[in-house]
């Protein structure tokens, strides 16, 4: 990663109209939320289509709350950091007009972030599936699994499981966004999960220029415009020093 490569980005980013940010688990791994396909992942240790899957929560939700109580905790416990903040920055700045992210940890709107496109739901509120009552996840008590609604009825993460469908307000959002950009930041993932690694692609064809920041090259980088590797905090903060030196 040189820094004229970095200087580029910056410039065209800060002449751009719209300029949008696609998010993955390479962002959130810095707060140390590990990426759930690591190594050291929660796919380690809990098989995702038996815990991860949609049919599974409903015919046995304490067994499946297992995991995502751990999950929770994590995720509770984190807290943004500097690519997050850069993101949020550069949003204030006017630069960044949308952040659409694939993580679910509500890092980016605690960072500061407003227009945040929660693509797969946030871990931080919980819905009933009898009644619809939402409740702040913090607030629940997991020592009983699976957790009750006031009316008995159980409590489900507003995450989407394999099996459900991308809630519609987020899928339309995203492709708009996705649509209307002439800059995408691509930051943190490896653009293999459907639909979401269609989003690059939509931007491309409209004539965007796609800046991939990661720490390794993926299935992406042979169609991205620029390829920034490195950790997304310091890539990020990078840019938002060379943006806030322009004239």
């Amino acid at each position: 990663m040189e820094g004229r490569d970095i200087a580029h980005v910056a410039m065209e980013m800060a002449r751009a109209r719209c300029c949008i940010a696609l998010t993955g688990a390479g962002v959130s791994t810095e707060s140390g939320i590990p990426d759930f396909r690591s190594a050291d992942g929660l796919w380690s240790r809990y098989d995702i289509n038996e815990y991860g899957h949609i049919d599974n929560f409903l015919s046995n939700p304490g067994k499946v709350w297992r995991m995502l109580a751990e999950m929770s905790s994590t995720v509770i416990n984190a807290q943004p950091n500097q690519a997050h903040h850069a993101l949020a920055e550069l949003e204030h700045r006017g630069v960044v007009k949308a952040v659409i992210t694939q993580n679910i940890d509500a890092l980016h709107k605690r960072a500061g972030s407003r227009n945040v496109i929660e693509f797969h739901g946030t871990m931080e509120r919980v819905r009933c599936l009898r009644c619809g009552r939402e409740y702040a996840t913090e607030n629940i008590s997991l020592k009983n699994l699976p957790p009750q609604c006031s009316c008995g009825g159980i409590l489900k993460p507003d995450v989407v499981l394999i099996g459900e469908p991308i809630p519609q307000d987020a899928l339309a959002a995203a492709f708009r966004w996705a649509s209307a950009c002439d800059v995408m930041l691509v930051v943190g993932t490896s653009c293999e999960m459907m639909p979401a690694a269609e989003l690059p692609h939509i931007a491309r064809r409209h004539g965007a220029l796609i800046v991939e920041i990661n720490r390794e090259n993926t299935t992406l980088s042979p169609y991205a415009t620029h390829t920034l590797k490195g950790n997304a905090g310091e890539v990020l903060g990078r840019i938002l020093d060379e943006i806030t030196r322009l004239p």
